[in-house]
């Protein structure tokens, strides 16, 4: 497979980006996973430091789990600090909180700290990390991804396509929002030093709220960059742009176009919204297999469950009970999450029970996962 993915990699870089200045572009609804626009989408390419989205999926999930606290410290190890180039300088033996690490990974695209969270979250040994990245992303839907290493740094197999990396960020606006906002920070100040985000539309596009850059000199300029307005979330994943500033021009290009075919044509005009709700997604949606379970891989173990879905309001809430009782005949239940949610939970199934129920609520338009 990864021979394939080289190959395919290969012949794309070979003819080159398109007139346009790009090689690949996507633009799509965030909460319905609808496909708006796309080109070459699902052609491989090298996805830089977009890599890192998934490394702090995995970084969110452990924090969700209880695995990790954001006032945790990690320690630094030799291999981390020799990480070149883009990186925080952190000395051997040193040590960082796990939430200064978020920054410096969603802001700086620091690698030597995307290092220190890999080695720390999978037993001291980055690849044994990239192994669990590629598990983790068959299990949500990325079906052309292979990962290498946790920041993107080059390596011939590690690739990626522009709809994988829309589910992979689509993943993470759904599954953990209480985080998402590590990827709207502008500015990070860090041991006396200042770093500016990479991407280039925040503050400057109208609700734009994230999200990552990537560049190697073989992926050239990537870009994932999110926005809101009104009531509609758009997502523009760029890959292989010629330079920064098409990079930037492109994903403005693309949402304009995505907000254009919504229907969204005025600026933003109220806050981001700070929670996700289900929307259910069918086989004729583009991004069918988009990111509708959370990754057993990844979490404790414990007595199963289903989660039905987020929502900002009460009445949010219990109405999807209805709709999960109506549909599959399942009594869920509503309790409120640290964070202010109120989610919808089916809880103490067995495993085989918590699979049963989350194939047939997919099955009925539901969007679900299973936790533990």
């Amino acid at each position: 497979m990864r021979n394939l993915f080289a190959f395919l990699v290969t012949l794309f870089v070979f003819f080159g980006a398109n007139a346009a200045g790009y090689r690949a572009a996507l633009v799509a609804d965030m909460d319905t996973g609808r496909v708006l626009y796309s080109e070459n989408a699902n052609v491989a390419n090298y996805p830089a430091s977009l890599t890192k989205i998934m490394t702090l999926y995995l970084t969110f999930d452990a924090l969700e789990h209880g695995r990790l606290h954001l006032d945790d410290y990690l320690i630094v190890s030799n291999n981390a600090a020799n990480a070149e180039p883009v990186k925080l300088g952190l000395s051997a033996g040193s040590k960082i909180s796990v939430e200064d690490a978020i920054k410096a990974v969603a802001v700086h695209s620091a690698n030597d700290v995307a290092r220190v969270l890999a080695e720390n979250l999978q037993g001291g040994k980055e690849g044994n990390f990239a192994d669990l990245m590629t598990r983790v992303a068959r299990e949500i839907g990325l079906t052309n991804t292979n990962f290498e290493n946790s920041s993107g740094l080059p390596n011939d197999d590690h690739l990626s396509t522009a709809r994988d990396i829309a589910l992979l960020a689509v993943a993470v606006y759904k599954h953990y929002p209480q985080y998402w906002k590590y990827f709207g920070i502008k500015t990070w100040t860090f041991g006396g030093k200042t770093y500016t985000n990479g991407n280039r539309l925040l503050g400057v596009y109208p609700g734009c709220d994230g999200m990552k850059t990537g560049f190697t000199n073989k992926s050239k300029y990537s870009l994932v960059a999110t926005a809101h307005r009104r009531n509609t979330h758009l997502i523009a994943v760029v890959l292989g742009a010629n330079d920064k500033d098409v990079r930037a021009s492109t994903a403005t290009n693309m949402l304009n176009r995505g907000f254009n075919i919504i229907g969204e044509t005025a600026p933003a005009d109220v806050a981001p919204a700070s929670v996700v709700e289900s929307h259910p997604i069918t086989q004729n949606n583009p991004m069918a297999q988009y990111a509708t379970d959370k990754p057993k891989a990844v979490v404790q173990s414990g007595n199963a469950g289903v989660q039905f879905g987020a929502f900002s309001s009460y009445g949010s809430a219990d109405a999807q009970v209805q709709k999960v009782k109506n549909a599959i005949g399942v009594n869920a239940t509503i309790s409120q999450a640290p964070n202010g949610l109120y989610r919808v939970r089916a809880s103490g199934l067995s495993e085989s029970s918590a699979q049963s129920i989350k194939n047939k609520a997919i099955a009925n338009g539901i969007d679900c996962y299973v936790f533990h």
